[in-house]
């Protein structure tokens, strides 16, 4: 298992238009990626799920991938949020 955790730094936090980006990322892999936030967590590869956590600026959350490619998936998946400017380096 993988994980990373960051703190939500996009002013309205973590919306539609990334919430679709990061599960199309995320399906790339075969790993069960999860996202957890606020005691909640959803499969990342659903941007049902994700939207349904309703994640706002300031929230931390973790990212958790298990599977053979886990290790890559949490580095595309830093990177994707990073690019999209839901995180900071």
């Amino acid at each position: 298992m993988a994980k990373f955790s960051a703190i939500i730094t996009d002013k309205v936090g973590l919306h539609a238009r990334p919430a679709s980006v990061l599960a199309k990322e995320a399906s790339k892999f075969s790993s069960n990626i999860t996202i957890i936030a606020n005691e909640k967590q959803g499969n990342l590869k659903s941007i049902m799920n994700v939207m349904a956590m309703a994640i706002k600026t300031g929230t931390e959350i973790t990212i958790q991938a298990d599977g053979n490619d886990a290790d890559q998936a949490i580095q595309a998946i830093k990177q994707t949020m990073i690019d999209t400017a839901l995180i900071q380096r």
